[in-house]
């Protein structure tokens, strides 16, 4: 798994998109998971850890994942970049929105049904 920075994570997943989407075939599915995390940078090791050094709040991420079965990428979005980022996917995911299956629809009329029979209760 590509560990990316937030705007590389971007191209990397326009590119994903444009490499899943063929003219001949069928498309291919693009899966996308985005989870709260704690995540922190490595620990030193040898440093011993005091006991005032951990923060009283963790400072949350959200972590975003994307592959088609084939590679696979990641970022993690701090709480200060979400509405930037945000956008950004917006604008990555509306331009490849177009490869969506209409869904299909049923008859309202059930054929083979015989007509039911209210029965009163005495």
């Amino acid at each position: 798994m590509v560990f990316l920075e937030p705007d590389p994570f971007l191209n990397e997943l326009n590119k994903l998109y444009e490499r899943n989407k063929s003219s001949t075939g069928p498309a291919r599915t693009v899966w996308i998971t985005c989870k709260r995390s704690a995540l922190q940078g490595p620990k030193k090791k040898g440093a011993p850890a005091a006991a005032g050094d951990a923060p009283a709040e963790a400072d949350y991420k959200c972590l975003i994942r994307a592959t088609d079965g084939k590679k696979k990428i990641s970022t993690a979005v701090s709480v200060k970049e979400v509405a930037r980022f945000q956008t950004a996917y917006a604008t990555v995911l509306k331009a490849h929105m177009d490869a969506l299956k209409k869904k299909e629809k049923r008859d309202k009329k059930k054929t083979g049904n015989k007509p039911s029979v209210k029965r009163e209760l005495t």
